[in-house]
């Protein structure tokens, strides 16, 4: 993105310090992948970094989405995370791991303008394989719902999985 936006300050002769106030300014909004690997290799937690890092490579954004439910210091019970309405629906559908955005070119009919795509990500520590437990259905059952309206979302065990649905 920087580059792009440096190719943008030149065409329309930006002076410099205005140009790193403009980066500056976006930084938050730019730069929000983990800028080094966490969790120990093999481990989800690590996939889950590396699909952030090789996401924010490709110009896109992923966002860690946890889900659960708890009960708050008043006693109200507090449900969070993508589509976790009731314990009913979390049970049969399952939102991914990492959800986010990429901007993609759709079709002629849209004048050649750059659109978003939801992307999700259902990370997978190396070596897992789909068994059909009642979690993994959930998360198939998100993932195939996503895919169904457009978007981009599969199961991953690493990086490399970027496209595979577009």
């Amino acid at each position: 993105m920087n580059d792009a936006l440096r190719e943008w300050a030149y065409r329309y002769n930006i002076d410099h310090v205005a140009f790193r106030d403009l980066q500056n300014m976006l930084a938050p909004l730019l730069d929000d992948a983990p800028a080094t690997l966490t969790g120990a290799p093999g481990t989800e937690a690590r996939v889950v970094s590396e699909l952030r890092l090789e996401a924010s490579q490709l110009g896109m954004r992923l966002w860690r989405n946890n889900s659960g439910a708890f009960y708050d210091d008043k006693g109200n019970f507090v449900r969070f995370g993508l589509g976790n309405d009731s314990k009913q629906f979390n049970t049969v559908c399952k939102s991914s791991d990492l959800i986010g955005i990429s901007n993609k070119l759709i079709t002629p009919a849209d004048v050649g303008k750059p659109r978003g795509q939801l992307v999700a990500r259902e990370a997978k520590k190396p070596g897992w394989k789909y068994t059909g437990t009642p979690r993994e259905v959930g998360q198939l059952n998100f993932i195939n719902i996503i895919n169904r309206f457009g978007g981009d979302a599969a199961f991953a065990t690493g990086p490399g999985t970027f496209g595979s649905n577009s």
